[in-house]
């Protein structure tokens, strides 16, 4: 992990991935799910999450192994750093909705 350089600026579609995690502490997420929620193809979400999870964003969890034949999914979730960025982006975006987390 190291820190995101002063100068990177997130895109659109790294806010949304971040917003998402943000306001839906209520599931897990992994990456099949954030792409169906938000509508983002592999090739755009995965260096998304790559890129978020290198600057210390975004922290992912590998679930146990199951028996189900299928690979086991990464969790993604927030980091304290995700979330202070994030606040600190929507409310460079969005002045009018304040602090106000919705959870």
């Amino acid at each position: 992990m190291r820190p995101m350089p002063p100068t990177a600026q997130l895109n659109r579609n790294a806010l949304r991935v971040m917003g998402l995690l943000y306001h839906d502490t209520a599931r897990q997420h992994y990456g099949l799910s954030i792409g169906q929620e938000l509508q983002l193809g592999n090739g755009t979400l995965y260096p998304i999450l790559d890129k978020l999870e290198t600057w210390g964003l975004i922290a992912a969890e590998q679930e146990p192994p199951s028996g189900e034949g299928r690979r086991p999914r990464w969790y993604y979730h927030l980091t304290g750093e995700g979330v202070r960025r994030y606040e600190a982006e929507r409310a460079l975006l969005f002045p009018e909705a304040g602090a106000v987390r919705h959870a």
